[in-house]
This record gives C-alpha cells, structure tokens and sequence, in this order.
C-alpha cells in the first residue's frame, strides 16, 4: 500500500500543534521529509515513526515502593 505524503499543515493539525512545531522537525533533521521541487512533505509512516519513538510508557505499578501514611 503506497505511504501518503502529508503537509506540514496537515502534520500541524494531526499533531495539536502550530506549523511552526513540525517546520523545526524539519530543519533540525528530527523527522524523515521529502522535497518535491520547493514543498515539503512528510511520509505517514515517518509520521508514524516519530511519534512511536517520542512515546513514553507508563511506569507499572509502584505503590509497594510508596510510604504508607501514618
């Protein structure tokens, strides 16, 4: 099945955030993009990707290691 290439609007509005958020992904070289002529795109997968690796899991369950109050 063939990746689609998104915007950096529409990675804005997937994100929660500004265009400004994924245009510095983009120039800090943080996020997979391809060029087609002056736009930039960005592949859903390496959308996908990004947010997978920024993911941070849940810690489980540590209450043994709480003190208990008086």
């Amino acid at each position: 099945m063939a990746d689609r290439y998104l915007t950096v609007a529409q990675v804005a509005e997937l994100l929660g955030t500004t265009e400004r958020f994924p245009r510095r992904l983009i120039a800090e070289r943080r996020i997979v993009f391809v060029k087609v002529g002056r736009h930039v795109r960005i592949p859903e997968s390496a959308l996908n990707a990004f947010i997978g690796a920024n993911t941070v899991r849940p810690i489980g369950n540590r209450r043994s290691s709480l003190r208990r109050a008086a």
